[in-house]
C-alpha cells in the first residue's frame, strides 16, 4: 500500500484523495502548515517573509502510521490515517496545540466548502486546554486583555483591527496567514478558524521557551519594525480639525511661545477640495510651503491626513478609474460608499477608493502625495479611515487586484501603509512612520503607528485602550497609541472631563506616540459627519490640568533618549515598548492577570490611574526584581502588591533594580 506521505528538499506532504497538506520549516522553532484541495498552492496573498523559510537543522522521519517533522524547539506530529496535526515541544515532551475535529464522524479538523471559482469556505479546529490564556490577534474595544472566550471577526473596522496572530500561555504563538474574512472562536470546547472565502488553509506556528521569544520567531518571520523616528517621540498636537493655516501657525507659535515642547502638529481632513485632490485647498492654505517652513523652523514637523478615499468630483478620478485603480464591484461599479465630499457638496454623491493591494495604484496615490506634500517639504502621513472605512462594509462584493474582497480585504491597511513606506525609503528617507487607523499581519515593517481609533471619552475607554494596547503590543506591532482623552466629546470646561484628560495624557507619555487628539465640545457637523470641533491644546484645560499635563510633558521630554534606546533594541529583538508584565516576566503567574499596568520598556513600571477622583492605586511589583517608587523613593522587593499614592499631578511610576531612565531636560532640547 502507498504510503501517505512524501518528504520533499525540506517539507513533509500528506495526501489523502484530493486532500494535500504540507508541512515546511519556517524559521527557528517554527513551521508553515498549508492545505488545500488537490493542491498547495504558492505566492498567494500573506504575511510571511519567503526569507524566512530556512531551517538547517529540521529533520523529517517517516513511519507506517505517522510522520513527524522537528524543527528546533517544535516536534509536529502528522497521523497517516486522518491527516491531523500534533505540536509537542522537543525539550519537555509537552503537548503545544492539536487538531481535533468537533466530532467523530466530520471528516477531520479541516474542512473546505466549495464556494465556486476556486474559493472554499475554510475551517481550522483545534482543541482546548483548560487554563490557556490567549493575548494579540490585534485591537478590540471589547475590554478584555485574555481573548480566550472570545468570537472575533477577522474584519477591519474603525477600531477594530484585525491581526490574527495569538501568543499562547502554553508556549506557542499562532499566525493565520490568510486576509481572508472570517472569524476565530476560543471557545472551551475548542477553537475554530473560519475563512469565509479563500483558495486554502494556511497557518505559522511557532514555540519559544518565553513569550519574548515568540514575538522574536514572529518578527523574524513577518517583518521587524524600521528605526523610530527621533521627530516622532515628542508631543503631537491634532484635533477635529484646524480649519486654515492662520489657526495651524497660531497653535504652533503659542506653544513656543509658552515654553511648551512640540514635535508634530496635524493637519486633519477636509484641507483637501474634494477626496482624492490628495492635496491643499489654496483657499484656507494659501502658503503651505511657506507654513512648512516656518513650523520646522521652530522645530515642528507637519504631518498630514490623507485618506483612500476617491470622489468623482476630484481631480484624479478618471484617471484612476480608467486604469483600473479602483475597488470595483463585481458589477463594475467604483463608488460605494456615502461619505461627504466636503462642506459644501451635496450628500449622496458618494466615494471610491484607490485599490491599496495594486501596487501600480500605490505608485499613482505616492506621485499626488510627493508633487502636494512631499515636495513642500511634507514626511508624515497619517493613513486615516485605512481600514478601508467603506458603507456599507460588505466586501463579499468587492473586487481587488489581489484577489476578492472575501479573501483579501483584510490586506488593504498593510499595502496602504506598504506603498508609503516603499515611496519615502526610495526618496532616501531613514525615518519614516505612518500614523494608521488599521493594520493587518506585517505592518510593523511598513513603519506603522496604530493607534485605538474612534473611541468614547471616558474612564472606561481609558481602561479598555490600556488593555487593547497591551494586546496590540503582543501582536507584534510595537508602535501604538491612542487619542488623548478619547475621540468622541468631551468638554474642555468640564472638571470631571479635565480630570480624565490629565490621566491619559499620564498614561500616553508612556507609548511610543504622544498624541491630543479629539472631536471636542462644542462639535460641529455637516451632514452626518463632523467637520469641527473645540479646542484640544493643553492649556485649554484649565490651570490645574495644564500645569499636571505639563508635567507629564516634560517627563516625557527627559524620557526620549530612554524610549528611543528600547524602541533600538525592540527593532532588533522584535519587542514592543510598552510591555504587559508577562513579557518580562514570565515565570511570576500573578503577572499574567495584570492588565492595567505595563512596562514602557525594561526598566520602567507605568501604573495609569483609571478611576475618577482616585489618589492612590495599588501597584503589583512582579517578583524576580527590586522596585523603586519615582516619587516616594521607597525600595519594594518584588512579587507584592503596594499601595501608590497618585494625586492629579502624579502617575505611579517604579523603576527596575535600581535603573534611571531619565535624563536631565537641558540634555533633551
Amino acid at each position: 500500500m502507498p504510503s501517505a506521505f512524501t518528504q520533499l528538499p525540506n517539507l513533509l506532504r500528506w495526501r489523502h484523495g484530493h486532500h494535500v497538506l504540507e508541512i515546511q520549516p519556517w524559521g527557528p522553532d517554527s513551521v508553515r502548515v498549508r492545505a488545500g484541495v488537490h493542491r498547495v498552492a504558492v505566492g498567494l496573498p500573506g504575511a510571511l517573509d519567503p526569507g524566512a523559510a530556512t531551517a538547517a537543522d529540521a529533520a523529517v522521519e517517516i513511519h507506517d502510521t505517522h510522520a513527524a517533522l522537528t524543527n528546533g524547539l517544535l516536534r509536529i506530529t502528522v497521523g497517516a490515517a486522518d491527516g491531523l496535526v500534533t505540536a509537542t515541544r522537543t525539550d519537555t515532551g509537552e503537548e503545544l496545540l492539536r487538531e481535533e475535529p468537533p466530532h467523530f464522524w466530520w471528516p477531520g479538523a479541516r474542512h473546505f466548502e466549495s464556494a465556486g471559482g476556486g474559493l472554499h469556505r475554510i475551517e481550522q479546529r483545534f482543541a482546548a486546554y483548560d487554563g490557556e490564556r490567549i493575548h494579540g490577534l490585534g485591537q478590540h474595544g471589547h475590554g478584555r486583555f485574555d481573548q480566550k472566550g472570545t468570537v472575533l471577526e477577522l474584519q477591519q473596522r474603525n477600531g477594530e483591527v484585525s491581526i490574527p496572530f495569538a501568543v499562547s500561555s502554553r508556549g506557542y504563538g499562532f499566525l493565520w496567514n490568510s486576509p481572508a474574512v472570517g472569524r476565530v472562536e476560543f471557545a472551551v470546547n475548542g477553537t475554530r478558524w473560519v475563512a469565509d472565502r479563500a483558495r486554502q488553509l494556511d497557518y505559522w506556528l511557532t514555540a519559544g521557551r518565553t513569550p519574548a521569544d515568540i514575538l522574536g520567531h514572529y518578527a523574524d518571520a513577518t517583518g521587524h519594525a524600521p528605526a523610530f523616528p527621533r521627530w516622532a517621540s515628542g508631543l503631537w498636537q491634532s484635533k477635529l480639525r484646524y480649519r486654515n493655516q492662520a489657526e495651524v501657525l497660531d497653535v504652533a507659535h503659542e506653544y513656543a511661545r509658552r515654553g511648551l515642547p512640540l514635535s508634530v502638529i496635524v493637519i486633519d481632513y477636509l484641507h483637501w477640495r474634494n477626496l482624492g485632490d490628495w492635496d491643499f485647498d489654496r483657499r484656507d492654505w494659501p502658503d503651505p510651503r511657506g507654513m512648512v517652513g516656518e513650523l520646522r523652523a521652530l522645530g515642528v514637523e507637519v504631518a498630514v491626513s490623507v485618506w483612500p478615499s476617491v470622489s468623482p468630483l476630484s481631480e484624479g478620478y478618471a484617471a484612476l478609474r480608467d486604469a483600473g485603480q479602483l475597488v470595483a464591484t463585481y458589477s463594475g461599479a467604483t463608488v460605494h460608499a456615502d461619505w461627504p465630499d466636503t462642506e459644501e457638496a451635496p450628500e449622496g454623491i458618494g466615494v471610491a477608493f484607490y485599490d491599496a493591494t495594486d501596487p501600480a495604484a500605490r505608485a499613482a496615490l505616492w506621485d499626488r502625495l510627493q508633487e502636494n506634500y512631499y515636495k513642500l517639504g511634507i514626511r508624515a502621513f497619517w493613513l486615516d479611515a485605512c481600514e478601508p472605512e467603506m458603507r456599507p462594509g460588505h466586501p463579499h462584493n468587492l473586487d481587488y487586484a489581489a484577489g476578492s474582497g472575501s479573501e483579501v480585504a483584510n490586506l488593504y491597511p498593510r499595502e496602504h501603509a506598504r506603498g508609503i513606506h516603499e515611496h519615502l525609503t526610495a526618496q532616501g528617507e531613514t525615518e519614516v512612520l505612518s500614523l494608521v487607523r488599521s493594520a493587518w499581519a506585517g505592518s510593523q515593517r511598513y513603519g506603522a503607528a496604530l493607534w485605538s481609533g474612534d473611541i468614547p471619552a471616558t474612564f472606561d475607554a481609558l481602561a479598555d485602550s490600556i488593555r487593547a494596547g497591551l494586546n496590540v503590543a503582543l501582536s507584534g506591532i510595537p508602535w501604538w497609541t491612542t487619542d488623548i482623552g478619547g475621540f468622541h466629546g468631551g468638554d474642555p470646561d468640564d472638571d470631571h472631563y479635565r480630570e480624565l484628560m490629565v490621566r491619559w495624557f499620564q498614561f500616553a507619555a508612556f507609548c511610543p506616540l504622544l498624541r491630543l487628539h479629539g472631536h471636542r465640545e462644542p462639535r460641529v457637523f455637516h451632514g452626518p459627519i463632523g467637520v469641527g470641533g473645540g479646542p484640544n491644546e493643553i492649556w485649554s484645560y484649565g490651570e490645574r490640568a495644564q500645569a499636571a499635563m505639563t508635567a507629564a510633558l516634560h517627563l516625557r521630554e527627559r524620557l526620549r533618549p530612554y524610549l528611543h534606546e528600547q524602541l533600538a533594541a525592540g527593532r532588533a529583538d522584535g519587542l514592543p515598548l510598552i510591555r504587559p508584565l508577562l513579557l518580562e516576566f514570565p515565570a511570576d503567574a500573578a503577572g499574567w492577570d495584570i492588565d492595567d499596568q505595563f512596562l514602557c520598556g525594561r526598566d520602567l513600571l507605568v501604573a495609569p490611574v483609571l478611576r475618577p477622583g482616585a489618589t492612590e492605586r495599588r501597584v503589583y511589583l512582579p517578583a524576580g526584581a527590586e522596585w523603586k517608587d519615582l516619587a516616594a523613593g521607597t525600595v519594594h522587593r518584588g512579587g507584592r502588591w503596594v499601595t501608590a499614592a497618585a494625586p492629579l499631578d502624579t502617575v505611579p511610576l517604579f523603576l527596575r533594580d535600581h535603573a534611571d531612565p531619565f535624563t536631565p531636560l537641558r540634555e533633551t532640547r
